[in-house]
C-alpha cells in the first residue's frame, strides 16, 4: 500500500491544479506597475516635448534661412534702383 500511496501523492502533485493568484499578489504587482509607470512617464513625456521643440525649431530655423535669402535679394534689388536712380538718370 505504501508504494500505491506515494505513486499517487506523485500523480496527484503532477495533476493538481496551479494556485491561483491571491490578492497579495494582485497588489505587489499594481505596486511594481505604478512605480515603473513613475519613472518612465516623466522621460517620455521629457522626450517627447524635446522631439517637438525640436521640430519647432526646425521649421523657424528654415524659415529665418528663406527670409535671409530673400533679404539678400531685396536688397540687390534695392541697390540696382539706387544706382539707376543716382547714376543713370544724372548722365540722361
Amino acid at each position: 500500500m505504501n508504494s500505491k500511496e506515494l505513486l499517487l501523492d506523485e500523480v496527484e502533485k503532477v495533476l493538481k491544479p496551479l494556485k491561483k493568484l491571491d490578492l497579495g499578489y494582485l497588489f505587489y504587482t499594481l505596486i511594481v506597475m505604478f512605480f515603473v509607470l513613475m519613472v518612465l512617464f516623466p522621460k517620455i513625456y521629457i522626450t517627447q516635448q524635446i522631439y517637438y521643440k525640436s521640430r519647432e525649431i526646425s521649421k523657424l530655423k528654415a524659415e529665418y534661412d528663406t527670409l535671409k535669402e530673400e533679404n539678400k535679394v531685396i536688397g540687390a534689388s534695392v541697390e540696382k534702383i539706387k544706382y539707376k536712380n543716382q547714376v543713370i538718370d544724372t548722365i540722361f
